[in-house]
Parts: structure tokens; sequence; C-alpha cells
């Protein structure tokens, strides 16, 4: 079997059909159901406390990720934060494609990117409340609850990865 390889590029505007195709899928609409992503203008746009990335397995898109800094963006979501943090939002774009690792295999990626700024001390993520799924598998990769809290019209759990933690995770992983 060959080895399936995930990569991740730089979203364009090149990608919009495909982000609306997948903002219309069900399991991506019950993550994120109050969110309008504005894609004909946010892939347009590059400001440099954002990257907003297609994952690719061998060259084929199947994931998103956005990854921010909070203290710096512009619609100040995260409310007041410390620097030298990030937040991550992710999703694979067809149903078919979740449970098979793929989701595990960008946010190893995300982290590494977020992680090789040496500032960087720690990485927030913010689930909704009723997403079990999402929120185990945020455990899974070493997130600790931080606190429930409402984001616009969601509640949600915030969750935090320490640099701390994911090098520890990261030793362990290699023995």
């Amino acid at each position: 079997m060959d080895k399936l390889t995930i990569q991740l590029r730089p979203a364009t505007i090149n990608d919009l059909s495909l982000l609306e195709h997948w903002d219309r899928q069900a399991h991506v609409i019950a993550s994120d159901p109050d969110d309008d992503w504005n894609w004909t203008h946010e892939l347009n746009r590059t400001p440099s406390w954002r990257e907003q990335l297609i994952a690719e397995l061998n060259g084929h898109p199947i994931g998103f990720l956005q990854i921010i800094d909070p203290a710096e963006e512009d619609s100040h979501y995260w409310g007041a934060v410390p620097p030298h943090l990030r937040a991550i939002d992710i999703w694979i774009g067809e149903k078919e494609n979740l449970g098979k690792g793929y989701g595990t295999q960008m946010m190893q990626l995300a982290f590494a990117r977020c992680f090789s700024d040496a500032l960087v001390t720690a990485i927030l993520i913010d689930p909704l409340a009723s997403n079990v799924d999402a929120i185990r598998f945020y455990e899974r990769l070493g997130f600790q609850f931080v606190e429930n809290r409402r984001f616009e019209n969601s509640d949600c759990k915030v969750y935090r990865l320490t640099r701390l933690d994911w090098e520890s995770r990261l030793k362990l992983s290699k023995q």
C-alpha cells in the first residue's frame, strides 16, 4: 500500500468553489453552524496574523486549516488574549474522509507550523460544547480544557495545548 501523504498549501481564490462546497456539507455545518467565512473577500486577503491552508492528500484537497494569532486578529473574536498564542480552525471537507486519521495528520502539521515560531507558547481551539467527537479528538491530541465560553451565538469549550505538552508528547511518540 502506498503511504498517504498530507501536505498543506496556502488557500487561494482558486479554492473558492471547493470551500463553498465544503461549507454546505452537513458535518461541516454541524461543527460551525453560525459562521460565514466570506470566502470571496477572505481568500483575497493575506494578513500577517493568519494562514488559510488547504490540506491535500497525495495532491487531492481533503480539508481546510486556519491558523491565526488571536491577539492580532482583526475581529478580536478571542477577546483580550496575551501575545504568543495561536488558534486553529480545522475541518475535513467530505464526510467519507472522516475517521481515517487525516485530521490528526493535519493537526500535527499545524502544531509544527505554530511552534516553529519560538515565541509561541500555546495553541487554542474552541469546539462547540455539543461537538463531543471534536472534543474527544482534541483531547486525544493533548489539548487541555480551559473554560466554557460563549462566542457570538455558540456555546463552546476552550482548550489549550502548551508548547511543553506538545514537546513532551512529541518525545514520547519518537520512543
